[in-house]
């Protein structure tokens, strides 16, 4: 018994010791219904849950619903709203609301008290989370994972950084609705089809309506399929397409590209680099490594270099990186970059952080799982590159399928978006018959020959991006234009546009 009172009375004086200003809560509340107008400035931030006395922040919301519903909010007509309130006739009553409007002076620091309340308020968090680090960190039973915790305790403190808190996941109908319809207004906006982050080809866009927040996108292919390329080619379309949104005035909200994250497990970042200045520059990449460039080449270099040179395009080639590792890096890119869009490539490279007996098939499993939970942590869409099985090459069809996945369902499972890379004169010219000579007399030689080029010349330069799968749309196939020199992806023009067409 005794016990149990010295544990109470532990509590209440911890939570007595806990950063607050209620002078400061009571003097906004008397500011918000002496001038409605302040609200407009302080609501963006402050919420109801960052007061510290709980019956100052049941008033705030009471002056926010009356405001919402264009009614003048003050002691009277907030009156019948919190006569019930058990917590305010410990207070004084209704009169406790005419008091609060007693101090005019309180008007002129309206904006500070905010701002104040809102950093005590993560203080409270800081100290919350602290604690519970203190307590998981003194148990130290069999079952307990170090590393995990860490990404626990980082996990919180990143919450608490983004204004979060506790309660940050927890959204009304009316909050989750009106953000649908803004996601609905930006599509209109954009011209009906592009309700997230452009991936800079119009075809694309118009099947999957951008990047959305929140989704785990995997890009699937077989080895020389164009993965990276495609992948290099989005995350360079949505850097550059923010800044020249940033440059029209247009603010984040509306602005249709984004900074970029890309994780490059595989290739260095000067390999990446010269990829995008080859693209840019027109000038082929095998070209740029061994510098077989002209004055004029390197002329178009250098205006590509100059040009590129403010991309929010940040690269992290570190090798071998855990999935816990990897989030951690993404946070602090979030928290110092705002990055929008993160691109992995690629997935199978990625270690799981679970202990060792564990087979590969759980491994990716916690990898696929981490990098979706990363995605709607951050609210940003997260491509993932993902190899195919050898089953592709045992099909006379060689488009892939969602089953080819590599090595775990849980990929498909975990996944908002499954797109397959497929370039089908890839496996067209690996076919490539005998050429006939002058010498052959065979009629066949000759004709197998011709119809192979007919075939190769049909499909030369083209590839697919099959949808495999989409929560938000249909599945299907889209038709790009391929340029290996400089691996560049494009839109296709439609067959009516081809050039015998015209006059």
């Amino acid at each position: 018994m005794a016990e149990n009172i010295r544990l109470v009375a532990a509590q209440d004086a911890a939570e007595k010791s806990l950063p607050r200003n209620v002078e400061a809560e009571a003097a906004l509340l008397g500011a918000l219904m002496i001038d409605n107008r302040i609200v407009e400035d302080v609501q963006l931030k402050l919420r109801s849950d960052h007061f510290f006395e709980p019956v100052h922040g049941r008033i705030y919301d009471a002056i926010l619903k009356l405001l919402d519903r264009n009614m003048v909010a003050n002691p009277v007509t907030l009156r019948p709203m919190m006569e019930a309130d058990e917590s305010l006739k410990e207070l004084g009553g209704p009169a406790y609301l005419a008091q609060l409007t007693g101090n005019g002076a309180a008007l002129i620091g309206a904006r500070d008290f905010a701002t104040q309340i809102y950093d005590l308020a993560l203080l409270r968090e800081l100290v919350g989370v602290g604690r519970e680090l203190v307590d998981k960190a003194l148990d130290t039973s069999e079952d307990v994972d170090p590393l995990s915790q860490i990404e626990a305790a980082e996990v919180a403190l990143y919450r608490v950084s983004e204004g979060e808190g506790e309660g940050g996941s927890v959204k009304s109908f009316l909050q989750a609705s009106t953000m649908a319809v803004q996601v609905a207004e930006r599509a209109f906006s954009s011209g009906g089809h592009l309700s997230g982050i452009t991936t800079g080809l119009n075809s694309v866009n118009e099947k999957i309506g951008g990047l959305h927040n929140s989704d785990l996108m995997i890009v699937a292919g077989r080895p020389g399929m164009g993965k990276t390329s495609l992948a290099t080619n989005i995350a360079y379309n949505a850097a550059a397409r923010y800044i020249r949104d940033k440059e029209d005035g247009i603010d984040d909200a509306k602005n249709m590209g984004a900074p970029v994250a890309f994780f490059s497990l595989e290739m260095s970042a000067d390999q990446l680099a010269t990829r995008v200045l080859a693209e840019q520059s027109g000038i082929s990449s095998e070209a740029l490594r061994m510098g077989k460039i002209s004055r004029a080449d390197f002329a178009n270099l250098s205006r590509a270099a100059r040009e590129l040179q403010n991309l929010p395009l940040f690269i992290d080639d570190t090798p071998g990186l855990t999935i816990a590792a990897l989030r951690t890096r993404a946070r602090r890119l979030k928290r110092r970059h705002n990055i929008g869009f993160i691109v992995i490539d690629y997935l199978q490279l990625l270690q799981g952080s679970s202990r060792g007996g564990d087979n590969r098939v759980q491994e990716i499993s916690e990898i696929s799982r981490g990098l979706k939970t990363l995605a709607k942590e951050l609210n940003v869409p997260v491509m993932a590159l993902s190899q195919l099985s050898r089953a592709v090459e045992q099909r006379e069809d060689k488009r892939p399928q969602l089953s080819d996945l590599r090595e775990s369902g849980s990929i498909e499972q975990d996944a908002d978006m499954v797109m397959f890379v497929f370039r089908e004169d890839y496996y067209v010219a690996a076919l490539q018959p005998k050429e006939p000579k002058d010498t052959d007399t065979d009629p066949k030689i000759a004709a197998d020959y011709a119809a192979w080029v007919q075939k190769y010349q049909d499909v030369h330069g083209t590839a697919e991006l099959i949808v495999g799968k989409q929560r938000h749309g249909s599945t299907g196939r889209i038709r790009l234009k391929f340029e290996a020199s400089i691996t560049k992806f494009s839109d296709l023009a439609p067959d009516s546009y081809a050039v015998s067409n015209y006059d």
